[in-house]
């Protein structure tokens, strides 16, 4: 059974850090790429970023660029989201996804659509 279930979300302080986890089973994370995406209520799915399964080619968009870290451990089978300097616009279900598939560019990659694999998402609340 292919699953990926996301982990350490929770509520944070403005300012605050907190580090996402997304447990692959069922398959090998290492590869696959890893896309993280962020929903948050009344809004559109949002790209946040994605890696390579060589680990040679990485993406943020411009509105975490400088303070997320997207990351995988072959070994554990995880992948992972580390979030800095938190602000009450960055409250949202955050999604982790994976695909077995060759680079396609950006133009893919920054699509939902795109991945094979998603989890049910963790919550990510950071108070004003």
């Amino acid at each position: 059974q292919v699953q990926l279930v996301e982990s350490g979300g929770g509520l944070v302080q403005p300012g605050g850090s907190l580090r996402l986890s997304c447990a692959a089973s069922g398959f090998s994370l290492r590869n696959h790429a890893i896309g993280w995406f962020r929903q948050a209520p009344g809004k559109e799915r949002e790209y946040l970023s994605y890696l390579m399964s060589s680990d040679e080619i990485v993406h943020y968009a411009d509105s975490v660029k400088g303070r997320f870290t997207i990351s995988r451990d072959n070994d554990k089978n995880t992948a992972y989201l580390a979030m800095s300097n938190l602000n009450v616009e960055d409250s949202a279900v955050y999604y982790c996804t994976a695909a077995n598939k060759v680079y396609a560019g950006r133009y893919y990659q920054t699509r939902w659509e795109w991945y094979d694999y998603w989890g049910q998402g963790t919550q990510v609340t950071v108070s004003s």
